[in-house]
């Protein structure tokens, strides 16, 4: 029996279903030869400092770093501890059963760095010796999952991919877990304070820009702007920026208006603007965040949801090229749009059929694990409306990326005005190309340039070096300099993308992609991580900082932990690892090594902290409701047990229902569960009244008296 592990149950269901297995049993299917079995997501960990002898948080433990990394079943969170995921264990008996009987497994988790871990860390923590093979397919189509089975890999091809998987995963941990335990121990009352490799240079980035926008202080300039016309054609000439005012209203006191102004030179310059290349998921989720606000998590969400139902290729994708072995096949991929998509992308796909393609997205070497967002030859049958936009992203995307160039003449005519120099810009597109089928954007008024469009005009007339023009109008514009806007998600995934450099060019970026922060399957994650720490907050599609982050990154911001290059290269040594370029040794020689300096650093920072700290304001011991053994600790606004180093989480607000409790009223509540008669108390949506507050399951509530 061959035995098939799936990532997920959904995918192992249709990879029977092609495969011709119909028995479905308690956690795999059987039949034809096979059994198709899964995993949901990671069903074994790293083990937790608990395993290496850690049970409590202290400064002379760290920095934990352990000889030899050790597996586990995944773990959940139950009243403050940590025990076995019922589910994953069950389903981790299931696969071992199947393995004592398989003569050889096909690993099918996803076809990528995190995939390729899921396996070989459920095969390690059940000592499997079973050989294995390794099914490796950019589509879940029929057609290309019987195409994987008949060429199935040798599993042994994707140990350097495993390897790189594998550093990431325990140079996480080690970094994660001694900076975490170092910055919290370090910080005393401020409760969990979370560091990580990538999410807090994440965070450092979204806070620097924030800090400095906030703290902008806008220059004003000024332009000179006048007025033409000619055959009918009006058009408006600008200055270039002038820093003081009354230099500027010296110089546009010499121009009145009636009188000329001579065109010094007409300067006409044709230029072939090349067509987008195609997505990879970080531009499909920056596109999708600008388009329609979806967090990078619900853009991935949705393209793996089209995945599944088979309709577009392997989301979690960070090429933006194609091999010339898939171009071979866009003329049908084409015909298939023509014939199922809606009417604005099924006309230019049908005009593509058969023509000169643009070939700048296709290119062998460029393309990595798997190649760029294409929709597959399977008709979409009718979807949820955030499926149809990024369908018809893709979709959009495919025909432009091979459409041909577009061609514009870009006419600058400069004009003497009494010794002021203006500017005309006109720009005349002479062969739409991709541009016929392009949607742009729209970038928020906060990121358009506006000093660019001053000289731009819809349209030039006809102009002549030496010829006269009337100034007809005549206006002194005064502009601000803008600060750099607070970053959005597509910004942040732009950023992450390049390790914060800020380029514009796509191949460019493209080539950075090896040193950016994450990759494009993690960095929602990331994002999504920094939400559930508190540490930043939407407003709008901007990311904000909360105050705990503002917190965490005034405390580490000049830390090493904290510094963009840092993790992008980092990164850059987990991409050559997976090409054999970088050992696994001395990979986590360096990390070990950083993971003891930033743990010194961080608990150094100990002593100068708790000599700014806010001491609780309190003269006993309340103990805790909550874990019984850790006293709560009140502050202005908080009362917080002190043993959340531990895993006690409890917390509760000094006012409650519009009452300040003081120390023996709290005392009262927390060890004996109500406190005296309060009066006023505002239950939320009643009105003002005297009674009692009574701790039921760790929150306060009102009994009237």
């Amino acid at each position: 029996m061959k035995l098939v592990i799936a990532e997920k149950p959904s995918v192992a269901r249709d990879l029977a279903r092609v495969m011709g297995a119909k028995e479905v049993m308690d956690g795999y299917i059987a039949g034809n030869g096979y059994a198709f079995t899964y995993a949901f997501g990671h069903l074994v960990q790293l083990c937790t400092p608990q395993a290496y002898g850690y049970a409590t948080w202290s400064v002379s433990n760290l920095p934990i770093i352990p000889q030899e990394f050790r597996l586990e079943v995944k773990k959940v969170k139950r009243d403050g501890k940590q025990i076995d995921d019922g589910g994953a264990l069950k389903q981790l008996n299931t696969i071992k059963h199947l393995l004592s009987q398989a003569e050889e497994v096909i690993v099918a988790t996803d076809a990528g760095r995190e995939g390729e871990l899921i396996f070989r860390n459920i095969y390690y923590y059940l000592n499997s010796k079973v050989p294995f093979k390794r099914l490796w397919i950019s589509s879940q189509t029929d057609k290309a999952i019987k195409e994987g089975f008949a060429n199935l890999k040798d599993g042994t091809e994707y140990d350097s991919l495993y390897m790189s998987a594998r550093s990431r995963s325990e140079s996480d941990w080690l970094i994660g877990i001694n900076a975490t335990q170092a910055l919290t121990l370090a910080a005393g009352n401020r409760g969990l304070l979370s560091l990580g490799r990538v999410q807090t240079p994440t965070l450092a980035m979204i806070c620097s820009r924030y800090l400095e926008n906030k703290d902008f202080k806008p220059q004003a300039f000024y332009k000179i702007q006048a007025g033409f016309e000619k055959d009918n054609i009006s058009f408006k000439a600008t200055s270039d920026r002038i820093d003081k005012k009354e230099q500027a209203e010296g110089l546009v006191n010499l121009i009145q208006i009636g009188e000329s102004a001579k065109v010094l030179k007409v300067e006409a310059k044709e230029t072939k603007e090349q067509p987008p290349l195609l997505f990879d998921l970080t531009s499909l989720q920056q596109d999708a965040n600008k388009k329609y606000g979806y967090s990078a998590d619900q853009t991935l969400s949705i393209a793996q949801a089209l995945y599944e139902k088979k309709v577009i290729t392997y989301p979690r994708t960070g090429s933006r090229y194609i091999g010339e072995d898939v171009f071979e096949e866009i003329d049908a991929l084409f015909q298939h749009l023509a014939d199922t998509a809606e009417e604005s992308i099924s006309v230019i796909s049908r005009n593509l059929i058969g023509a000169k393609l643009n070939k700048r997205s296709v290119d062998d070497k460029k393309v990595t694990d798997h190649h760029a967002l294409l929709v597959t030859d399977e008709k979409p049958g009718p979807m949820p409306k955030d499926q149809q936009h990024i369908y018809n992203m893709i979709a959009k995307r495919m025909v432009e990326s091979f459409s041909e160039v577009c061609l514009k003449d870009i006419t600058t005519v400069t004009i003497d005005a009494k010794g002021v120099e203006l500017i005309a810009k006109g720009t005349v597109i002479r062969q739409y190309g991709w541009r016929l089928s392009a949607e742009q954007v729209e970038l928020p008024d906060e990121d358009k340039n506006n000093d660019d469009q001053d000289n731009e005009n819809a349209q030039l007339p006809k102009l002549l070096a030496e010829e006269l023009l009337e100034v007809l109008s005549l206006e002194l514009a005064e502009r601000f300099t803008k600060a750099r806007p607070i970053h959005t998600e597509a910004s942040l995934l732009k950023a992450m993308e390049t390790s914060g450099k800020e380029i514009e060019d796509d191949e460019m970026r493209q080539a950075m992609k090896d040193c950016g922060l994450g990759t494009p399957a993690t960095r929602a994650a990331t994002i999504e991580t920094l939400f559930q720490r508190d540490y930043i907050k939407r407003e709008k599609k901007r990311l904000i900082p909360t105050e705990k982050g503002l917190t965490v990154y005034g405390l580490v911001k000049d830390r090493s932990i904290a510094k963009v290059t840092l993790t992008g290269k980092w990164e850059q040594k987990l991409e050559e690892m997976r090409a054999n370029k970088v050992s696994y040794e001395v990979f986590m020689k360096h990390i070990k090594d950083y993971t003891a300096k930033i743990t010194t650093e961080l608990v150094q920072m100990r002593v100068a902290i708790q000599q700014e700290e806010i001491k609780p304001q309190q003269k006993g011991k309340i103990k805790c409701p909550k874990c019984q053994s850790g006293s709560v600790q009140l502050y202005d606004k908080i009362a917080q047990c002190d043993h959340y180093a531990r895993g006690c989480d409890f917390k509760i607000w000094r006012t409650l229902s519009g009452v300040f409790l003081e120390e023996k009223e709290m005392k009262n509540l927390l060890e004996k569960g109500k406190t005296t008669l309060l009066k006023g108390l505002k239950p939320v949506g009643g009105n003002s009244q005297d009674g009692y507050l009574v701790l039921d399951n760790f929150k306060a509530i009102v009994q009237p008296a």
